[in-house]
């Protein structure tokens, strides 16, 4: 199919598009020129198409630096537009600690992501995910949050573990979401951080914003940002050969996008393993110490230190109070021991 005109194709156009280049193209990258083009599409979907090959210049795959000079045939493959993503059922492995008609009691392990995210290919955006998980585990779960999204009322981050509630149908999910909007949902979360609290509980209070800086990050330090509540207990304090921390019980009585990584780190007191907010990839021994039998030097954590251990709600039929925990899990229990120079067999 031929164009002589941007954006002129729908999802029921024939592929390939065509385009002649014209003389006051002459000088253009290649990828720019589509863009001008095809305006709807992003540049760096532009050139993902370029870099899959599904695009030509006179019959050929090119680069998307290549210079124009005016009269080549560029040709489009493949429709430019990605489809939608639907999350897919997936086997994998859940612990349920809960279940009714309504909703579910899930133990997230870290290094999972909640639902399916950006990415270069379908498959690489939705697998792996707890909402593949859960749709391969329950025969129906709510479709208020999309079909990217469905049964998920609230989040964790990839780095964390712990519980989270799942939503089986649309009204009980209604009623979810309102527990957490008047914030009626408790959730207790156990950190190690870098460092001696002081004092041994308090309340962070400190908005959050998106860094404008590093995208991924988010920051205390702008105004205007969202109002973010954090309350903390030192449980233990630890003085070990790899330097001195606290082991905190928190609850949060808001919400938002790294809360409690970010509001620790605010004090100077980042979570282990948290390398996005400032603790280190490796734990070295202070000079002079030795490292006890099982202790290995350098020490490090591939995850985070931060694990949702109790959650407390109302269950949004019966309205009777439900109360769940998990301890730790073993990664981090054998973490912390060997950072005791605990001796102990994993």
């Amino acid at each position: 199919m031929d164009t002589g005109r941007p954006g002129l194709y729908t999802s029921m156009t024939e592929f390939p598009i065509s385009y002649v280049a014209s003389p006051e193209d002459a000088g253009k990258r290649l990828d720019r020129y589509l863009t001008s083009q095809l305006p709807e599409i992003s540049r760096v979907r532009v050139q993902q198409l370029i870099s899959e090959q599904k695009v030509l210049v006179n019959g050929a795959a090119a680069k998307a630096s290549l210079r124009l000079r005016g009269g080549e045939r560029i040709s489009i493959l493949d429709s430019p537009r990605i489809a939608p993503l639907r999350a897919l059922p997936e086997q994998i492995p859940l612990d349920i600690v809960y279940e009714d008609d309504d909703l579910a009691i899930v133990n997230k392990p870290a290094g999972m992501m909640v639902h399916a995210g950006a990415g270069a290919t379908e498959d690489e955006r939705n697998r792996g995910t707890l909402v593949n998980a859960l749709l391969h585990r329950f025969s129906k779960l709510s479709g208020v949050g999309g079909e990217l999204r469905p049964g998920i009322v609230h989040r964790l981050d990839r780095a964390t573990s712990g519980l989270m509630v799942v939503a089986k149908n649309d009204e009980s999910h209604r009623r979810l979401a309102a527990q957490f909007a008047r914030r009626k949902v408790k959730k207790t979360y156990v950190a190690l951080v870098h460092g001696w609290v002081k004092p041994d509980g308090g309340t962070i209070a400190r908005s959050i914003s998106r860094d404008r800086v590093r995208r991924t990050r988010m920051t205390t330090r702008r105004t205007g940002g969202r109002e973010a509540i954090t309350h903390y207990q030192v449980v233990r304090r630890l003085d070990t050969p790899f330097g001195k921390f606290s082991l905190l019980e928190l609850n949060i009585a808001t919400g938002r996008t790294h809360q409690i990584r970010v509001h620790l780190a605010s004090l100077g007191h980042p979570v282990a393993g948290d390398t996005l907010y400032g603790a280190p990839r490796e734990l070295k021994l202070h000079p002079g110490m030795h490292p006890a039998r099982g202790n290995q030097s350098p020490l490090s954590l591939p995850r985070n230190f931060l694990h949702a251990a109790a959650l407390q709600l109302e269950h949004p039929r019966s309205q009777k109070m439900l109360a769940f925990s998990r301890s730790l899990p073993r990664e981090l229990d054998e973490f912390l021991a060997r950072l005791e120079g605990k001796n102990r067999d994993f």
